[in-house]
């Protein structure tokens, strides 16, 4: 059976749960010297030629380890002055206002509430939506369904663009490249298709995965792809050959999201095995784990767009801020549903830090991304809420939803209400 379907909808896993290995994979962290009793040998080692080289050997030791100290000294003071804003998750995209210092950290000056109200309805699709994405320069919006099909709309006033077809089953997710002239899409007939915007044209179609295809997402450098299946990979893709340049053994149950960090050093995958776990892209290798004690599904997760955070979902009707640095959840957000659907989940950094996420109650939920407060709560959908995206610049949301609803929504925020 698809794995969208008119009786579950978009995005709702209904299968066995594998049990998750107890065995931790470590990588060696340093090299171990092997000492040896052989005579001839021995007897080489305390020579006068072993000792000067084992002397020059161990000054080129310091001078690397000085060099090594010196350069994370370095990089650390540069990291420290570029990533005390947030950017997008390009860097092609500009900064902005978006700041997002520590979640830990406390701001002196109040915070305007957000006050969002709906501005458009966006009708053409004829099954749920699946996902919705702004392009990086902020011009468009493109939405992905259960129809087979990709819509693309104008971002600031919903005006209807194009529509691209050609996969043979329902799509799943989307992603934009960074200079906002292709689409790549994931879908039930186990595909990803990347489409040229300008023309509609279809130009690749990047076959590997032997289920289906959920999740998506460029790099911000636009020259490669990481994709996430039901067959429990994730793949990695170049974009110009269309190959599949890596596959990882990433998880024990569907792969529910994928993303990368804001160089694209890193992915970052969720499974239903209740695992999120980053990658180092180039060579593929696990760098480290998540995993709460009660080890709920995951079914989604996202880079903050400095780098630093984790922002997962959980059907457990909650989401957590993760430190990469230390794996640690900083922060829990509750008070809306999820307990079956895949829901979407985001910043919002035009004005103020917010959280924006889906919900099974047909609403949209924005909290506080410090004090972890509600903030507003939009109605006007009539089904799950299951994606939402925030504009790059623009105090702007999108949302979609299932089969009963099968609208696309646009939301602009008005003048903020002032807190005391």
């Amino acid at each position: 059976s698809s794995g969208i379907n008119a009786e579950y909808g978009v995005h709702c896993f209904f299968f066995r749960r594998s049990l998750v290995s107890s065995q931790n994979t470590t990588l060696p962290s340093s090299l171990s010297f092997i000492t040896c009793n052989h005579p001839p040998l021995s007897s080489f080692l305390s020579s006068p030629l072993s000792i000067v080289i084992r002397s020059i050997v161990n000054i080129l030791v310091i001078i690397y380890h000085y060099i090594s100290f010196s350069t994370q000294i370095v990089f650390l003071t540069k990291q420290n002055k570029t990533t005390q804003t947030m950017s997008s998750p390009a860097d092609s995209v500009p900064a902005g206002p978006s700041s997002l210092q520590s979640p830990d950290g406390d701001s002196s000056k109040p915070q305007s509430k957000p006050n969002y109200i709906l501005k458009y309805t966006l009708k053409g699709h004829k099954k749920a939506i699946s996902s919705v994405k702004f392009s990086p320069d902020g011009r468009w919006l493109a939405s992905a369904s259960a129809d087979k099909s990709i819509k693309v709309w104008n971002a600031l006033d919903g005006r209807y663009e194009l529509t691209l077809e050609g996969h043979s089953q329902g799509i799943s997710d989307i992603s934009w490249s960074s200079d906002s002239k292709y689409i790549c899409s994931a879908s039930d007939d186990k595909y990803i298709k990347i489409w040229d915007i300008s023309s509609g044209e279809m130009l690749k179609t990047l076959k590997g995965h032997t289920n289906y295809v959920f999740c998506v997402n460029f790099n911000p450098q636009s020259n490669k792809i990481v994709s996430g299946s039901f067959d429990e990979t994730v793949r990695i893709w170049d974009v110009k050959t269309g190959k599949c340049a890596k596959m990882l053994p990433a998880h024990s149950d569907p792969v529910s999201a994928v993303d990368f960090n804001r160089d694209g050093t890193l992915i970052v995958s969720a499974s239903y095995d209740g695992l999120c776990r980053i990658w180092d892209s180039n060579t593929g290798l696990c760098l480290k784990t998540l995993i709460e004690d009660d080890n709920p599904r995951v079914s989604f997760v996202k880079f903050s767009p400095n780098g630093k955070f984790i922002l997962s979902g959980t059907q457990d009707n909650t989401l957590r801020l993760w430190s990469y640095s230390t794996g640690k959840c900083l922060k829990t957000y509750t008070g809306h549903k999820n307990e079956k659907y895949c829901l979407f989940s985001t910043f919002s950094v035009t004005n103020g830090k917010w959280i924006v996420s889906g919900s099974e109650d047909n609403c949209i939920y924005i909290w506080n991304l410090q004090t972890k407060e509600i903030v507003q709560r939009l109605e006007g959908h009539t089904d799950v809420v299951l994606t939402v995206a925030c504009h790059p610049t623009e105090n702007i949301i999108a949302s979609g939803a299932l089969e009963k609803d099968q609208t696309v929504k646009i939301w602009k925020h008005q003048e903020p209400i002032m807190t005391e």
